[in-house]
């Protein structure tokens, strides 16, 4: 089956065409399109690209980050501006993946990938997409639970608040092979303090549920709280409550329930 590729200057151009044509992808870093044609996915008979070089720009310079959709994980961990981000970068396949990957792939990347969004749904990022209703702004936890049926837009950026400091965000993925298989659960946990106490905590999992996931229950354990032993181990108990992990070579559905407390316990208590 014959493959057209389309190549548009701006990105509204190449939003019109996949929200007009299902059969339409956009091709970003190529790690998940090329990986499907390859494999012989007949249902992508057009790849879209765009030179818009917004897609490819980052704004790191204030409180508020934005990363266009086509920024590298590679680019990601070049900007000192971004040093909060590095370790989720960092924890994406080997230097030819981080390369070609981009933060608007990653979106869509299935489980046991998307290591990267786990970060950007505990930072309570904000995804900005371009398609049939026109360019609008979408919480990314939104994004995820409707992420199957996405396929007509383009992601143009992400954008997310830089935590106040370096220990407010923590981020760790348990992987078999490192750093570039598959993980067998990604968590990430953003906890500001205010008065001593955590006030608005975001718990985030990876590989946990056919989509990354929040661990609300988790949250609500910390939330209002000093993180000593009991709240932690409080929300270390909690971590399972909501999640629907499966059955993979990376580990049973079983084991990944038996470890996600474990290493929530660990990631709250700053332990390597």
């Amino acid at each position: 089956m014959a493959v057209t590729v389309k190549t548009f200057a701006s990105a509204s151009e190449a939003a019109g065409v996949l929200s007009s044509d299902r059969s339409a992808r956009y091709l970003g870093g190529g790690t998940l399109v090329m990986r499907a044609l390859n494999e012989g996915d007949v249902s992508i008979s057009t790849v879209v690209r765009a030179s818009d070089q917004a897609l490819t720009r980052i704004d790191a310079s204030g409180p508020r980050i934005t990363l266009g959709a086509g920024v590298t994980f590679a680019r990601v961990l070049a900007e000192r501006d971004l040093a909060f981000l590095h370790a989720p970068a960092r924890s994406i396949g080997g230097p030819a993946v981080r390369n070609m990957g981009t933060v608007g792939g990653n979106l869509f990347a299935p489980s046991p990938y998307g290591d990267f969004t786990v970060a950007l749904l505990a930072l309570d990022a904000t995804v900005a997409v371009a398609g049939g209703f026109g360019s609008r702004d979408i919480p990314i936890e939104e994004f995820l639970q409707a992420r199957e049926r996405q396929a007509g837009t383009l992601v143009l950026s992400v954008s997310c608040t830089r935590p106040a400091n370096s220990d407010a965000f923590r981020y760790r993925k348990i992987a078999r092979i490192k750093p570039k298989g598959g993980s067998v659960i990604t968590l990430a946990a953003h906890l500001p303090i205010s008065g001593g106490r955590i006030a608005g905590a975001r718990i985030a999992l990876g590989s946990m549920a056919p989509t990354q996931i929040r661990a609300r229950a988790a949250e609500r354990a910390l939330e209002g709280r000093s993180l000593d032993a009991a709240t932690i181990a409080a929300a270390a108990s909690a971590a399972t409550e909501g999640t629907s992990p499966s059955d993979n070579a990376l580990g049973s559905a079983w084991y990944r329930r038996e470890i996600v407390g474990v290493h929530l316990r660990r990631l709250l208590s700053g332990q390597e």
